[in-house]
């Protein structure tokens, strides 16, 4: 597949996601929209997203059958985590259910798919290039690429991530979705640990057992085997005399 994205960048928008709508008119387009600041980014269940300078923001719209989202999330996740190992072969990069990535264990880039105009989903993504946000709302600790050593700018990050992400793209489109899942999971963060996820006024604690064919997280305990489709996600430590 041609790396043949159409990239369209400004110094400031609202939401990357929204100004993207408006490339989605003609089908077979292939846009991309980068901002260097978000006024109004979001993330994901209507949490905001921080605007920090020198951070990379962007969204991206492909044509994609709106049944196999899930798998497009895969393929986001795994072509963040993959572009930050081109820049860095040995950091400790690692995926979190559904759409985080993690680096050093606190997250680096966050992920919202959104429904666009026809056939189109759109990927909008953040990535902390140069620097993190802390404040006492957050639910995880945040990390960038700068603090843990990797320098690299927005915008060769952008256009790494768009050659990998083309690529997985072909092995979807070439019914590899077995592999796509495989390396996800290969990648995923607690897999086979103790875990709890977190849906509005509910809680379930069970063992991460991996994911379906769509993307939804497998929790296992006394009941079974549960699908889960929403939630967030928070790692059970072990006792060291465990």
């Amino acid at each position: 597949m041609k790396n043949n994205w159409q990239i369209y960048r400004y110094e400031s928008l609202t939401s990357t996601n929204d100004e993207i709508k408006k490339f989605c008119a003609e089908p077979k387009r292939r846009p991309v929209v980068q901002t260097r600041f978000q006024t109004a980014g979001r993330g994901r269940r209507g949490r905001t997203w921080q605007s920090l300078d020198g951070n990379l923001f962007f969204s991206a719209a492909t044509e994609f059958p709106i049944k196999d989202l899930g798998v497009l999330v895969l393929i986001s996740g795994l072509s963040v985590l993959q572009t930050v190992r081109f820049f860095a072969p040995n950091a400790d990069i690692k995926l979190k259910w559904p759409n985080d990535v993690l680096l050093n264990d606190a997250k680096v880039s966050g992920i919202l798919l959104e429904k666009g105009p026809q056939d189109y989903i759109i990927i909008g993504i953040g990535v902390n290039t140069a620097q993190s946000p802390h404040t006492s709302d957050m639910l995880y600790p945040v990390t960038s690429l700068h603090e843990a050593d990797i320098n690299v700018t927005a915008d060769d990050f952008l256009q790494r991530f768009l050659t990998i992400f083309n690529m997985y793209l072909e092995l979807y489109a070439t019914g590899n979705i077995t592999q796509i899942r495989r390396q996800w999971l290969e990648n995923a963060k607690g897999l086979g640990q103790p875990l709890q996820v977190c849906q509005d006024n509910r809680k379930q604690t069970g063992v991460f057992h991996g994911i379906d064919e769509n993307g939804a997280l497998l929790l296992e305990n006394n009941n079974g085997i549960s699908k889960i489709l929403v939630g967030d996600v928070f790692y059970i430590e072990k006792k060291k005399d465990e």
